[in-house]
């Protein structure tokens, strides 16, 4: 399996921008699908974005058009860059890496969209 372990989140105004980071322990060439998923308050976790291991990507539809999913496979990285962001987009900001037998998480980035 692998550590992830999320950073760049925080406190933005509504309109404005973040750039996300998932590090992981290992090589993640290899991992399949690497994603980011975010949970509100009260609410289920759901998916953000996903990218496959050949650039293929996919997006909740609430974030299509704001935000851009790519990795890094010689840092070992994923990004998750977010634009236009709205106070809706509050949440904790996971990410996960998911192989053909096993899924690791990493521990969250807090993301609030606030004046």
């Amino acid at each position: 399996q692998v550590q992830l372990v999320e950073s760049g989140g925080g406190l933005v105004q509504p309109g404005g921008s973040l750039r996300l980071s998932c590090a992981a322990s290992r090589s993640i060439f290899s991992i399949y699908v690497m994603g980011w998923y975010r949970q509100a308050p009260g609410k289920q976790r759901d998916l953000v974005a996903v990218i496959t291991t050949d650039g293929t990507t996919n997006y909740a539809d609430s974030v299509k058009g704001r935000f851009t999913i790519s990795r890094d496979n010689a840092k070992n990285t994923v990004y998750l860059q977010m634009n236009s962001l709205k106070p809706e987009d509050t949440a904790v900001y996971y990410c996960k890496a998911t192989s053909t037998q096993w899924f690791s998480w990493g521990q969250g980035t807090q993301v609030t969209v606030s004046s």
